[in-house]
């Protein structure tokens, strides 16, 4: 896999998979930890997450800023590891969360998420633009050796940001399974049974909005499908206080394992730094004399580039809006409208990665076996094909919604339990979902930091991938609207909504193609 590529490869997606690792533990459980650790409402939940995701790829931006000035990479990256382990053990305290303390602990909840975002912003963007240098300096050298090396170094820088991005899900696909079987494990100790549907059922009866007798009823019955002993408990209200303690103690020893990550990452990072070049510095060595005429190609030269940049950036936005909502609406999806009762819903986010890992190969000899045939796909091709895939993802979910005639989340949650039971969805309709969600951000993810590597000027190389990663924030911090149109609309049309946004964008990047080939030649 590693052959023909930069030696250092290996050693920078091996950091990266286990920050990753981390990172993903947290990820997988959090929209649904805030709804079941703070009693927040979806949408509030889903706006947290959405402004926490955001901040993850806006303070990339400034990570960048900080790398490319000091022009220490390196340091900045090993800071960020450090940030965010800070930041997991915050997270990882176990206190409840009563009507007194939680607006002081869900601030530091919040404290804690922000010193993950800006230890991510520190990490993320800049060792994507140590892995660019490689293949820079990979070209440089094969240049040395003659035109066709240099064809064939060229050929490389695809396929290894590939290859790194498989690493990074690597992580992915093992975190989704951390939080929920330590959660399982801790609610059986204390005699409990994980319920997806019982967190909300508690803190509704804790504040009173429980009263009614089919509602009592109903919450008896979820009571006693959650105990081990099968019995309902006498005193309600103790119950509903010890199961939140319970479940949610359980997802905070999860969030120990994420600061182990980070502290392996760093170890890995430490002791392979010395392989790993420094962006721009091989430039600032080296002194040409440039004419007047040459000084005016190149400006413009650049200026095309960033246009070019730009012009990426602003339709990739839409792109993140709906892929990201696996961690939003498609995780609120997987919670109320698909039978986990063998399966917790934060499990299915392991599908994306499993994908990832599984599909890349397959795609690499697709992009391979085309290029030896004299048609090869430009990276601006690739990234417009992946947002027609998107599109099929949001197509399959929106003609299944319809077809099951599936209401909006609040309707469907307000029909009785033998309902829901009857029409929930099964394990398949995610496997389908994700399958497409992952072939479209498999044309997107790895080829747009390849193609911010090529068009990026070589000393601002961190603040480009921290705009890359900015486009994302932008997509990120819409979140939130997501899941007020699952509570709100008929499922077909909620989909349907980011299924028109897929095909926009989809459409405009088709339309600036040929441009973009231009630019990046």
């Amino acid at each position: 896999m590693f052959k023909n590529h930069p030696k250092g490869l290996l050693a920078a997606a091996l950091s990266n998979m286990g920050e990753r690792f981390g990172y993903y533990i947290m990820n997988a459980v959090l929209t649904l930890f805030l709804c079941s650790k703070f009693g927040l409402s979806d949408a509030n939940g889903a706006l947290i997450y959405s402004i926490f995701y955001s901040g993850i790829y806006v303070l990339s931006l400034i990570g960048g800023l900080i790398a490319d000035r000091t022009q220490n990479y390196k340091r900045t990256i090993m800071s960020g590891l450090v940030v965010m382990a800070l930041g997991y053990v915050l997270l990882s305290i176990p206190i409840l969360a009563t009507p007194e303390n939680k607006t002081g602990l869900l601030a530091l909840t919040c404290g804690a998420l922000f010193f993950i975002a800006f230890g991510n912003g520190l990490f993320k963007g800049n060792l994507q633009a140590i892995v660019g240098q490689m293949y820079d300096n990979f070209e440089a050298d094969a240049a040395k050796e003659g035109p066709e090396a240099l064809a064939q170094a060229k050929d490389k820088r695809d396929s290894g940001f590939q290859i790194f991005y498989v690493f990074i899900n690597v992580g992915g696909l093992i975190a989704p399974f951390v939080a929920p079987l330590l959660r399982g494990w801790w609610l059986k100790v204390n005699g409990l049974i994980y319920n997806s549907s019982l967190p909300a059922l508690c803190h509704d009866f804790i504040a009173g909005k429980i009263n009614s007798p089919e509602e009592l009823s109903q919450l008896a019955e979820v009571v006693k499908a959650s105990t081990v002993n099968g019995l309902v408990p006498g005193d309600m209200m103790a119950f509903c206080t010890n199961y939140l303690d319970v479940f949610n103690s359980g997802i905070h020893y999860s969030f120990l394992a994420s600061v182990a990550a980070m502290l392996i990452s760093l170890v890995i990072f430490i002791f392979t730094k010395k392989i790993f070049p420094n962006p721009g510095k091989k430039e600032a060595k080296e002194v040409v004399n440039y004419t007047a005429e040459e000084k005016q190609a190149m400006a413009k030269e650049i200026k095309q580039r960033m246009y070019a940049l730009f012009a990426v950036l602003g339709v990739v936005i839409f792109f993140w809006f709906s892929f990201h909502q696996n961690g939003a609406s498609l995780s609120l999806f997987a919670r109320d409208f698909v039978d986990t009762s063998k399966v917790a819903p934060e499990i299915w986010q392991a599908v994306n990665p499993f994908f990832v890992i599984t599909l890349t190969p397959i795609i690499m000899w697709l992009f391979g076996s085309m290029a030896r045939k004299g048609k090869e796909i430009s990276t601006p091709r690739k990234i417009a094909i992946g947002m027609g895939i998107a599109g099929m993802a949001y197509l399959f979910l929106a003609i299944y919604s319809y077809i099951q005639g599936y209401p909006s989340a609040e309707e469907f949650r307000d029909m009785d339990l033998a309902a829901q039971s009857a029409a929930k969805a099964g394990w398949w309709v995610l496997i389908v979902l994700y399958f497409f969600l992952t072939v479209a951000e498999l044309f997107i993810s790895p080829l747009g930091l390849s193609f911010v590597s090529k068009v990026a000027p070589k000393n601002l190389q961190g603040l480009c991938q921290g705009l890359w990663l900015c486009a994302t924030a932008i997509g990120n911090l819409m979140l939130w609207v997501g899941p007020i149109m699952y509570n709100t609309m008929a499922l077909g049309t909620c989909w349907s909504v980011f299924l028109v946004l897929c095909l926009i964008s989809m459409g405009v990047m088709f339309g600036m193609v040929n441009w973009l080939e231009r630019v990046t030649k």
